[in-house]
This record gives structure tokens, C-alpha cells and sequence, in this order.
């Protein structure tokens, strides 16, 4: 299950002493309207912590090492009420190492034209201090989101919003563990990657398990415990028998609900967050994992296809990322199968041979029972349904070998023009932006995977900014993407990530 710390950021706010007791009262005063505002406006998913008002070298590299120190604290929003000296700030930033989040406002929206003189002045400059501040965190190399906007702004509240939800997702990534169930799909180059690097890079620990340890495992499962996710499965989806014999497709359902029982004990057991799996090397399993697999990845876990953990990693970050999101419509593993390329209906059909998480959905949803000709088992229980409308985002994470590479591309999700009842699996249908033939063109020429981790929920920023923060490079492709200028942004990358 989805189980993140109780995470909070902490506000700091700069200065310094020349102005005297009382304009440092008035700074620390209004920080605290700032949070407390902050908190109750009901759009931050996360709380904001008061800081006392940072003056020194010493304080600002005291404040910023316990903020390293705090587990619970996710990242830090700094704001320079005043001017506060940049060289003050060196140490601290040289040993934070945590999200940073710059915030350009200022405490009053209006200038006070009939009042203000030279103490208001002197007070009120954040256009002054943010600037130096700002100079020295760019002269560092230092990666930070910076936010400009008045702090009352429903939208700059939205975009410290979106922000945080990035930042768990930099912090959440160093603790994702990513068991491989077998190996890699022989042959296959996408799937592959320098997990080593990968650990360095974001934190992922990737390990391989034997299939049958795991086996094992659902081996093991209690028949009670069994039968009690079964009647829980008939509750709750609708049965599609289709001519089927209702005992043995019951029995086909019952296997699905052991592996997910026993995948989820194990996965529990490593702490393990992502899982791949293969159907060339299924061991002891009765059946290659798939409404199992399904309601795992609706649970929070990660999930890749034929062994593709970095797609797994990344399903799990993304779920992290968007984890309590008010209205969420879902975040899954998916694939590119095949295209409609109809003038005016053009799209993608997203799919994959079983697993595409239910968190996606929309109307009902059932549980079918059908053949598969790859894995050489008896035929797997899934459950079928179709996706959600709306705007989403596609990532697709590749090893270049000489670095890794996020692809982002917008998509606009749509039902399909027709129903297909021929087949068996969950679907979304998708056309990326700008368009299918500028969007394909694109993904292929960045080298994207035919596997993506794909959201409704969150958006291009979010997913560039914690690639900004894992010092890796991304590519956008979006609604302004032309041939002409992505190649060049591919040539001018190659130089600059090399």
C-alpha cells in the first residue's frame, strides 16, 4: 500500500540587521500572516512551517543543515523580505540537499502612494534582496523552482502546490525499491538500462528476486484468505463469463487473487514500491500476474512490463507525486499498441496485454477471462474497462548510455469512436500534442520507449522540474513542438549533458 511520511516545508525568511528591531519585527510579523494563509487557504497538500527570520551565515547554515536533517521536512521555501547579503547564504546552500523553492513576492500587493517614505522602503524590498539572493544561488548552479507572483494569488498558491508535489516526488525517489521478477525481455533494448547508474542518479534500488522465492510465497497463501479476495472481486466488478464455465472461470479469478496476496506479502517483506514481471520466465506460477498486478499498481505500487523497471520506477514516482490529489483521475503503466490514423480522428491505442491500473477508469469495470499466447500458462483473469477523458501526460524515461533522458509529451485522452468487443484488455485511446504525426515524429526521433508512465494528474512542469532536480535531461512535446526546432533541442542537449 501507498504509505508516505507525513511530510512539511519549511519557510525561510532572509534578511539583516542594518535596519534595526523594530523592521525586524514587522518581518517576522508578516512571514507569519504569509504561512498561517498559506495553510488555511486549502491548496497546498502539505503544511508550511514558520522559520525565524534568517540574519546570519550561522543561522541560515544552522537552519539549513537541520533541515537536512529533518525527515519530515520535504523542502525548504525561501523568501528575502529585505536585502539579505547572498555571501551570507553560501554554506547553507552549499550543504542543503534538499528541494528548494524559491519565492519572488513581497508582503504588501499595493505601492502605499500617499505614505510611503525610506523606512517602507528599506523594509519592503524584496525586488531588491530576491535579485541578490537569486544571483548567488545561479552563480552556485544550484537547482530551484523559482515562483514569482503576489502570495495572496490563488495561482501562485496553486503553483507552491504543484511544486511541493514534485519535491516529495524528489525526496520519495531515493527511497524507491524496484524488485525484478526475472529478467529483462530477451532481446528487447528499451528495457534495459544502468541500474547502477540509475541508484546514483535517483536514488532507485533495482534487484532481481528468483521467480520461484516468489512462488513460493503465493504458494503459501491461505485458501481462506483466498476465497475472502475472491468474494471481494465478485462484489465489486462485474463478471464477464462470456460462455464461460462458471466454476472454472471462479477458479481462473481465485489464481489471481492468491498472486496478488502473495506478491503483495513479499513486496511487503523486501519494502519493496515497483515490481516487473515477464511472461518468458514465470516459474512456479500458474499464470502470468494480471488483475493481481492491476489492483497492486491501485494499491500505489510500480509497475513495468517485461522487466522494465525503470517504467516501474517511474509509475511509482508519479503515484507518489499525486498521491491524495483532490479529484485524481489516475496514474498507470501503459503502452503504445497501435494507431487510427483516420483524417481527423487520429490517435493511439494505449494498452497492454493484461496490466493497465484501474485507478484510470471510468464506468464499470470487469473481470474477463481469456487466453494468452505469450507465457505459456493457463489463461489469465484481467480486469477490462476504458479510461478516463481529459488532458494527461506520457513519460517515458531512456538510458542513452552515455545519460538518461526524460521524454514528456502532453496527450489529450478520448473515448473511442467505437466499442471493440473482441478485446480483451483494458484500453485508453490518446492523441499527443501537437498532433499524432508531430507527436510520433517527435517521441521517435528522442528515442521514447514503447512503454510510458503515464497521469492525468499531474503536468509537463512537474515532471521537468524533478528531471531539472535529478540532473538529468528532459525534452518537452507539446502543443508549440515542431520538427525543426525538437531537432535542434536534441542536438544542442547532446552537447550540453554529454
Amino acid at each position: 500500500m501507498m504509505k508516505i511520511r507525513d511530510y512539511k516545508f519549511w519557510f525561510c525568511t532572509g534578511s539583516q540587521d542594518l535596519y534595526g528591531d523594530e523592521c525586524l519585527a514587522h518581518v517576522a510579523e508578516h512571514s507569519k500572516i504569509m504561512v498561517d494563509a498559506l495553510n488555511k487557504s486549502g491548496i497546498l497538500p502539505y503544511e508550511v512551517v514558520w522559520k525565524p527570520t534568517l540574519l546570519t551565515n550561522a543561522m541560515i547554515r544552522q537552519t539549513l543543515n537541520a533541515a537536512n536533517q529533518d525527515e519530515d521536512c520535504a523542502g525548504v521555501i525561501t523568501w528575502m523580505h529585505t536585502f539579505s547579503p547572498a555571501k551570507s547564504w553560501i554554506l547553507g546552500l552549499q550543504e542543503y540537499r534538499k528541494p528548494l523553492l524559491h519565492l519572488h513576492t513581497q508582503f504588501n500587493r499595493e505601492l502605499p502612494y500617499d505614505t510611503i517614505d525610506m523606512d517602507f522602503m528599506n523594509e519592503n524590498q524584496a525586488a531588491h534582496g530576491d535579485r541578490e539572493y537569486g544571483h548567488i544561488v545561479s552563480r552556485m548552479g544550484i537547482e530551484r523552482k523559482v515562483i514569482v507572483g503576489f502570495w495572496e494569488d490563488k495561482e501562485v498558491q496553486e503553483r507552491i502546490a504543484s511544486w511541493m508535489r514534485t519535491a516529495i516526488g524528489i525526496v520519495e525517489s531515493s527511497h524507491i525499491r524496484v524488485m525484478r521478477v526475472a529478467d529483462n525481455m530477451r532481446n528487447v533494448a528499451v528495457t534495459e538500462g544502468d541500474k547502477v547508474e540509475a541508484q546514483i542518479k535517483f536514488g532507485w534500488e533495482v534487484d532481481a528476486y528468483p521467480v520461484n522465492e516468489i512462488a513460493a510465497e503465493v504458494e503459501a497463501v491461505a485458501k481462506g484468505d483466498v476465497e475472502a479476495l475472491v468474494e471481494e472481486y465478485y462484489d465489486k466488478y462485474e463478471i464477464l463469463l462470456e460462455g464461460r464455465d462458471p466454476q472454472e472461470f471462479r477458479r481462473h479469478v481465485a489464481v489471481q487473487a492468491q498472486i496478488e496476496l502473495g506478491f503483495e506479502k513479499f513486496l511487503e517483506d523486501q519494502n519493496c514500491h515497483a515490481i516487473v514481471t515477464h511472461f518468458g520466465d514465470l516459474g512456479c506460477l500458474q499464470q502470468l500476474p494480471g488483475l493481481a498486478i492491476q489492483r497492486l499498481m491501485e494499491k500505489g505500487y510500480g509497475f513495468g512490463g517485461e522487466g522494465d523497471w525503470k517504467t516501474a520506477a517511474m509509475v511509482r514516482l508519479m503515484k507518489i507525486m499525486s498521491q491524495g490529489m483532490k479529484g485524481a483521475k489516475g496514474t498507470s503503466f501503459m503502452e503504445d499498441y497501435t494507431y487510427n490514423m483516420t483524417p481527423g480522428k487520429e490517435g493511439i491505442l494505449e494498452a497492454h496485454m493484461l496490466e493497465v491500473c484501474p485507478s484510470i477508469s471510468e464506468g464499470p469495470i470487469g473481470i474477463k477471462v481469456q487466453p494468452l499466447t505469450m507465457g505459456n500458462r493457463e489463461d489469465p483473469a484481467r480486469l477490462v474497462f476504458t479510461s478516463k477523458e481529459g488532458p494527461g501526460v506520457a513519460t517515458s524515461l531512456i538510458d542513452l548510455g552515455n545519460r538518461f533522458r526524460l521524454i514528456i509529451n502532453d496527450v489529450d485522452c478520448k473515448k473511442p469512436e467505437k466499442p471493440m468487443p473482441k478485446l480483451p484488455v483494458a484500453t485508453a485511446f490518446w492523441t499527443p500534442q501537437p498532433n499524432l504525426m508531430t507527436g510520433a515524429e517527435a517521441w521517435i526521433l528522442a528515442g521514447g520507449a514503447h512503454h510510458t508512465a503515464f497521469s492525468y494528474d499531474l503536468t509537463s512542469e512537474q515532471m521537468g522540474d524533478w528531471a531539472a532536480a535529478m540532473g538529468i535531461e528532459a525534452v518537452y512535446i507539446d502543443k508549440d513542438t515542431t520538427i525543426r526546432q525538437f531537432k535542434n533541442e536534441l542536438r544542442w542537449n547532446s552537447i550540453a549533458y554529454r
